[in-house]
């Protein structure tokens, strides 16, 4: 039999003790502390019932007769953002905040998931809908189950075993880990130990019964996924679902990937009919303005093995404060700071008095400093209001002492701006000789900058 032990632990962030506290030593929060009580033996339990295979193999007898395939989702981006696939006994975690389309999502991947593999079982499990309403979003989606798509309404996981034993599927959707819980636990339902044991038990039934789950999680205001941060260490990939306020684009990141880069991006776009999948994200971030304006300049930026351009806007006026503005959306304010005093230092820009201004169009966040020379270039174009010319592009990143460095894969961004059209390049002086696509200028310093533009 086995046994039950209490302990105390933080509902916000996962913390335990022995005894209850006041405060959370961890994060701070007052009040938060709940007794709760866990069974042990509970994955051993769902490695009994479900794994049929040895305890160990060899090596190279496993790579030859049982090779780890890959399932097409048939959603390219989606298969771009796992890294190439669905591996078949993968366990996957899905974020986003509430109404942004997760389930969505999971609905056309399983359309997708039936047209690309014949035979495949799949079972879609929601703790929040009646299968009335799961129904009804599937028609209008147009997703037809064909007899292979199986429903399931159901909050308790032991129930949720059972009806995995019986239909034996290939794939597995939860909707979501915070609306399950265990009758093997006395804590409510989205509580640390309830989340932590639910997550350890998929993930045993994931690995004996070579079963792909998918799992969606409820996010913070904070933007991370609600849980103790154990929940990620437990799962092979987690996905995160963006969105910017007003956007009708949809983010997909690859957080965490065991199976491919953590650095893969896919792009969606929401319309009435579902998530359309878009083939030139490189134009969703591009102004669709003609003629030239100040204040504006492209960037070329690495997302994986994605190239993407980026417009950056700059606005410099005169500030009424003693103590000027720096104001950035989508890039570090941080990282506006130094450029603007890199300017200040090496280009003689007076923008002491001046209140900085700057955003990246379409809501995207940059996370790299290739971007720099795009940036510097338009804070330069803004507060000398001189427009740049609409078919040049900034590639290089920028250090205090005023040099432009060179930045990787940059022979992929030249490639993306010629394809949209650019015709000029301003690109760091060691920049290969042999990229010979577009017109290059190489600058050393970024007071050749100002030289060239002006």
């Amino acid at each position: 039999m086995s046994r039950k032990k209490s302990h105390f632990s933080c509902s916000q962030c996962g913390y335990e003790s022995a005894k209850w506290l006041g405060k959370c030593p961890s994060c701070q929060e007052w009040s938060t502390f709940v007794e709760e009580q866990e069974e042990t033996g509970l994955v051993s339990d769902v490695r009994q019932q479900f794994s049929t295979d040895a305890r160990w193999e060899d090596l190279d007898q496993a790579e030859t007769d049982r090779p780890q395939e890959r399932l097409k989702t048939g959603l390219s981006e989606l298969d771009r953002t796992l890294g190439g696939g669905l591996v078949r006994d993968s366990f996957v975690l899905l974020g986003g905040d509430p109404g942004i389309g997760k389930s969505t999502l999971l609905l056309q991947m399983v359309a997708g998931l039936l047209a690309q593999n014949p035979g495949l079982r799949i079972l879609y499990v929601s703790g929040e809908e009646s299968l009335e309403q799961i129904r009804l979003r599937a028609r209008r989606l147009g997703v037809v189950g064909g007899g292979r798509v199986y429903l399931a309404s159901e909050t308790r996981l032991e129930h949720v075993f059972d009806t995995i034993k019986e239909l034996e599927p290939h794939i597995v959707f939860m909707d979501s880990l915070q609306t399950f819980a265990t009758s093997q636990n006395t804590s409510a339902p989205g509580s640390v130990t309830q989340v932590r044991d639910i997550t350890a038990r998929l993930m045993t039934l994931a690995k004996s019964a070579h079963i792909s789950i998918w799992l969606v999680g409820h996010v913070t205001k904070d933007g991370t996924i609600a849980g103790p941060k154990t929940i990620e260490h437990m799962v092979d990939t987690v996905l995160s679902f963006e969105s910017e306020t007003g956007q009708s684009y949809r983010l997909l990141r690859s957080v965490k990937n065991r199976f491919g880069s953590t650095r893969e991006l896919g792009v969606f776009e929401m319309h009435t009919d579902g998530l359309h999948e878009v083939a030139n994200p490189s134009a969703l971030f591009l102004s669709e303005r003609t003629e030239a304006v100040s204040g504006t300049a492209v960037g070329a930026l690495l997302e994986g093995s994605r190239p993407l351009l980026v417009e950056l806007q700059a606005l410099v006026i005169r500030s009424g404060f003693s103590v000027p503005r720096r104001t950035s959306v989508g890039m570090d304010s941080t990282r506006i700071t130094l450029l603007a005093a890199i300017l200040e230092k090496h280009l003689k820009l007076a923008l002491g008095q001046e209140d900085l201004f700057f955003n990246v169009a379409g809501g995207f966040r940059l996370s790299e400093p290739a971007c720099d020379l795009a940036a510097a270039a338009a804070i330069w174009s803004s507060a000398y209001e001189r427009p740049l010319p609409p078919t040049w592009i900034f590639i290089g990143e920028l250090g205090l002492t005023g040099e432009v460095r060179r930045v990787s894969q940059i022979e992929m961004r030249i490639d993306e701006a010629k394809r949209l059209g650019f015709e000029v390049a301003i690109v760091p002086e060691n920049t290969p000789q042999s990229i010979t696509c577009m017109e290059l200028r190489r600058i050393a310093r970024i007071e050749e900058l100002q030289g060239l533009l002006r």
